[in-house]
């Protein structure tokens, strides 16, 4: 079985610096450590179970900077066979419309049982492109995956998805995109002989001629940004229970937005 997972690079989180550029708003990637998009771990995480269980492999697709390589190591190092980064100057910039159509011209001309994607990425959180991307290619989608279940004689795959009263199964036919929870379990840590094979592992860089996709023009624009307000003191209540339930309602009042 062969399994294709959609990684990202995304700033880290946890590092200080400027994340936006004065002039025109966009994240400044360069200002900020890049990490895999934690979203993501999980899906590589689910993906490397299911070929430890059934047989295969597991690759990586991703449309990022150039810097990408480094980061994507780390995945890699994980147990991923290999990558493609699609990467070019011409995409800077781009929206959720122009990543889902790269991301599906750069998967045309892959093979694979299943596709998965995590939840969303954690420098956008929209959530969006791996429905985008299993439209274009007329993929099955199955969303929050808590359990897959790939049946490779029927060429099926049963997902139990969450749900707001539990969780719904799902059934479709392969190959089918499949956007992975952290209810699949936690990634695994790299181990020091993963690390070493990953500089010996594959990872193909192309560009958007080769990959068969246009850039386009993006279809949103940042006019501005603002800062919070900043933290306001904190009040403390310290009264008896029926007292103290008056003030906070009355705070509340004060602070109501309509």
């Amino acid at each position: 079985m062969r399994i294709v997972v959609l990684v990202k690079p995304v700033p880290d989180t946890a590092s200080s610096g400027e994340r936006l550029r004065p002039d025109d708003w966009r994240l400044d990637r360069a200002a900020v450590p890049a990490v895999v998009n934690a979203n993501d771990e999980y899906a590589l995480e689910a993906a490397l179970k299911l070929t430890e269980a059934h047989g295969g492999e597991v690759v990586m697709v991703s449309m990022a900077p150039p810097s990408a390589p480094e980061t994507m190591r780390k995945a890699l190092a994980m147990g991923a066979a290999s990558g493609t980064l699609v990467t070019d100057p011409a995409l800077e910039g781009s929206d959720v419309v122009t990543t889902t159509r790269v991301l599906a011209a750069a998967l045309k001309d892959i093979e694979y049982d299943l596709l998965f994607a995590g939840a969303d990425t954690s420098d956008g959180g929209g959530g969006v492109v791996p429905a985008g991307v299993a439209t274009l290619l007329g993929l099955p989608y199955l969303s929050y995956a808590a359990k897959i279940e790939p049946d490779e004689a029927a060429r099926t795959v049963r997902v139990r998805r969450i749900s707001p009263t539990g969780f719904d199964v799902l059934e479709a036919p392969m190959p089918a995109l499949i956007v992975c929870t952290q209810a699949l379990g936690e990634p695994r840590y790299p181990s020091l002989k993963g690390i070493m094979s990953a500089r010996s592992k594959e990872l193909t860089t192309i560009a958007l001629d080769v990959a068969g996709a246009e850039a386009g023009a993006a279809t949103t624009t940042v006019l501005a940004a603002t800062a919070p307000p900043p933290r306001a003191a904190t009040r403390v209540i310290r009264a008896p229970a029926d007292e103290a339930a008056q003030q906070v309602v009355a705070f509340l009042v004060e602070r109501r937005i309509i």
